[in-house]
């Protein structure tokens, strides 16, 4: 009986030795590895697969470059695509998914909700990611992860300054309160707006996301109406409001109304000036933003066009050249390297001297929190219609 117990503890002490190598990053995914692998989550179908494709098509597009340049001393890359159609359930699954396919880095997600289940899950195995476009407040919270966005906090903040600066009195704030991308800018934009502005505030949430004629009467007498939303409730709410909302009236949001314009046959349809707070000018002539617009047009076309996929452009470089700045710096990468080393080696760069200049911005830093630290501009996707 003794003997019978001996064994089955020293089963137990080994399975538990298991779980244990797995939770801290113990697994040998990478081992078999023979390019560097990048993995990331995001809404490749759904009504927020325009951000996804537009991150999937331009982090191909930079890995493309890279390996066809050399890759990094010789060694190529591997871009894995995973669907969550938004939706944060997904995130485990797919997490696993790239993980057994020896990923050693990530973009993270596509959007927050989805996001903040990666967080948790990369820091358990000390995987370090970039994202895109995931802004939540809280996504880099563990240390192994960094935006290329704008937080919401910093989006709020920046927005509120921008309302700040023009001399308006009174403004209307329309939000989505059950979203975490939408209520996080929408508490940062209130805690940093000046007192002395008055606002009118309209709210909805996902059970009641296609009729927003109370919300329009609430808004109608508004010149400036502030909309941390995503395109879709947006491109609703403009619709119903075009005759009602003054139309000489400015719709300002941040970056969840990229892709809008992609939601009319003809924009013009809205008489307002629709604005965003961005880091990318889809409309750029010169420099960088103008020459990746120029080849992921001729690649892809213009539909899924939006900053999504001009900063996913921007982190797979990024990725790159701090890997390169380690090893230049005498680190070894080999590509079997573990995730968690890796990580160890990135986290040093993005919160050392590195800084990236690309499609996104130049000179472009980290803080030790994971919040990046470039310039925002406002950007206007379109003007008031001239004859209103």
């Amino acid at each position: 009986m003794k003997s019978v117990f001996k064994k089955v503890l020293v089963v137990v002490m080994v399975l538990a030795m298991v779980f244990s190598l797995a939770a801290c990053g113990g697994n040998k995914y990478t081992s078999g590895n023979t390019e560097f692998v990048i993995g990331f989550s995001g809404p490749l179908t759904g009504p927020a697969a325009v951000y996804g494709v537009a991150v999937k098509n331009s982090a191909q597009m930079a890995v493309d470059e890279i390996n066809a340049a050399g890759g990094l001393n010789g060694v190529k890359f591997k871009l894995i695509a995973t669907d969550d159609t938004h939706d944060a359930t997904k995130v485990a699954a797919n997490y696993a998914t790239m993980l057994e396919g020896g990923m050693q880095v990530s973009l993270g997600t596509v959007t927050t909700a989805p996001g903040l289940e990666f967080k948790n899950l990369s820091a358990e195995d000390n995987v370090f990611f970039l994202t895109p476009s995931a802004s939540g407040d809280e996504i880099p919270a563990n240390n192994n992860g960094f935006q290329m966005c704008f937080a919401d906090g910093n989006q709020g903040k920046v927005a509120a300054d921008y309302v700040n600066s023009t001399g308006l009195k009174k403004i209307g704030i329309f939000y989505k309160s059950d979203d975490a991308y939408s209520n996080g800018i929408y508490q940062q934009f209130k805690d940093n707006l000046d007192s002395s502005i008055q606002t009118v505030e309209a709210v909805f949430t996902d059970a009641n996301a296609t009729d927003f004629s109370a919300q329009i009467s609430t808004l109608k007498d508004c010149e400036f109406v502030f909309m941390p939303i995503y395109y879709t409730p947006a491109s609703i709410f403009m619709t119903q409001a075009k005759d009602t909302i003054a139309a000489n009236a400015v719709y300002y949001g941040c970056d969840g109304f990229d892709g809008l314009a992609g939601q009319f046959e003809d924009f013009s349809v809205i008489p307002q000036e629709v604005s965003m707070l961005s880091h990318f000018d889809s409309n750029a002539t010169e420099g960088a933003a103008a020459d990746f617009i120029k080849k992921y047009t001729e690649k892809f076309g213009a539909d899924t066009l939006n900053q999504f996929g001009a900063s996913a452009y921007d982190c797979v470089y990024a990725i790159y050249n701090a890997m390169k700045a380690a090893v230049d710096a005498g680190e070894k990468i080999d590509v079997t390297i573990s995730a968690s080393d890796l990580c160890e080696i990135l986290k040093a760069q993005f919160t050392g001297d590195f800084s990236y200049s690309g499609v996104t911005g130049t000179d472009i830093k980290w803080e030790d929190n994971g919040y990046v630290s470039k310039e925002a501009v406002k950007y206007t996707l379109k003007t008031a219609n001239s004859a209103q």
